[in-house]
């Protein structure tokens, strides 16, 4: 019988791993510190791009569950100058390969591909240790068990990456602070014209607005090159207040442009971005390994979604090719993900280079050249499990 994998976290990198498990046949059993799977937010759009994220939905046997959930025409680029001018109006004609969907239908296609139990909610891991037999995880309930085969699906703060890394997040300097409108073509019809049916970016130095379509809001990122103090001290503001903080960082900005973030129908929420300093490699140890976030942790660059349900994915596929030997499927994967993660942090700290460079009133002008050269290049699909 093959080993039995306790994955620790069911974000969509471990949900992937489970999926792919359960068509297999290895048992499999994964651990989530959230209560249950709609017990906060999961996120805005996400696109899912055929040389990574779409071999793993392929993978898990859920193509057609994946395709009915694109939210059609949400492939649509818009660059627009702070004063308001469209530098790019980029089309969505379907041949793009990075179809939007919501990150929370996502991770509910996966939940419901998997039979019932296979998550334990609200196990919230306190420690993980390494014992005769394999590995502890403790649970902040007091309970505990033991893994022959522990991997750890658990995100930046990962519980289970000291067992094989010393390695730990650092803060960015930029941080994401998002808003919403609701029924924007009645309530805010400027605010939805200049976004239209897509995305849009309106970038300066040291800071950008992006928006996403999504089905009945546009979802607006205000991204902002400050240290973490500053969005501290927003917590003990009125919402309101807050709102007209954060819009006064963009006032050159045009008011319809402005209006995403001082208009906002929610209060604004404050996501601080980290990466680990490194892509950590590590010895191989025998019964764990990592895989999304919790081995890569990687600034905003549109792949971390993409590469965690790859590496479960993968990870699955490697188990089940080489049944009795747990510990060459284990080796096989991290060199994979190793290889192709450290190629991606080195394409992210270019991104972010540029998201934050100071280039003046040409900002909005480079960032429009750079959406065009990558929509126009064509990437080789990452290699399957034969």
């Amino acid at each position: 019988m093959q080993t039995p994998v306790t994955i620790i976290g069911a974000g969509l990198g471990g949900l992937t791993l489970a999926r792919v498990l359960y068509l297999h046949g290895i048992p499999a059993e994964v651990y989530e510190a959230e209560p249950s799977p709609m017990s906060r937010s999961q996120g805005g759009l996400l696109d899912i791009h055929d040389y990574n994220g779409q071999i793993a939905v392929e993978a898990a046997g859920l193509m057609d569950e994946f395709r009915g959930l694109i939210l059609e025409g949400r492939q649509q680029m818009r660059v627009l100058d702070p004063d308001g001018t469209v530098l790019l109006d980029h089309p969505d004609d379907g041949t793009g390969g990075r179809p939007e969907l919501l990150r929370g239908e996502l991770r509910q296609m996966l939940l419901d591909s998997l039979p019932e139990g296979a998550v334990r909610w609200g196990r919230k891991v306190s420690g993980v240790r390494t014992v005769d037999g394999g590995h502890e995880v403790s649970f902040a309930d007091g309970g505990s068990v033991v893994a022959k085969l522990l991997v750890g699906a658990d995100g930046a703060w990962s519980r289970v990456r000291p067992l094989l890394s010393d390695v730990v997040p650092e803060y960015m300097g930029l941080t994401f602070v998002e808003t919403y409108l609701y029924d924007a073509e009645i309530r805010h019809p400027e605010a939805a014209k200049v976004v239209g049916g897509g995305g849009m970016g309106s970038p300066g130095p040291d800071r950008r607005i992006m928006v996403h379509c999504e089905r009945n809001a546009l979802h607006t990122y205000a991204m902002l090159k400050k240290p973490a103090e500053w969005f501290d001290a927003l917590e003990g503001l009125d919402p309101s207040d807050a709102l007209a903080r954060i819009a006064a960082e963009f006032a050159d900005w045009a008011p319809e442009i402005r209006e995403l973030i001082s208009g906002s129908d929610t209060a604004p929420i404050v996501r601080k971005h980290y990466k680990l300093p490194v892509v950590p490699r590590w010895e191989r140890i025998p019964g764990v390994t990592l895989i999304g976030d919790a081995a890569h942790l990687q600034g905003p660059n549109g792949e971390g979604a993409n590469l965690a349900m790859l590496d479960g994915s993968d990870l699955a596929e490697l188990l089940a090719a080489h049944p009795d030997d747990v510990e060459t499927a284990l080796a096989l994967h991290e060199e994979r993900m190793f290889a192709r993660s450290e190629k991606v942090a080195a394409e992210s700290a270019e991104m972010v280079k540029r998201i934050t460079a100071d280039n003046g009133k040409d900002t909005a002008k480079i960032v429009a050249e750079g959406f065009r050269r990558m929509l126009a290049k064509k990437r080789e699909p990452a290699e399957r499990i034969s």
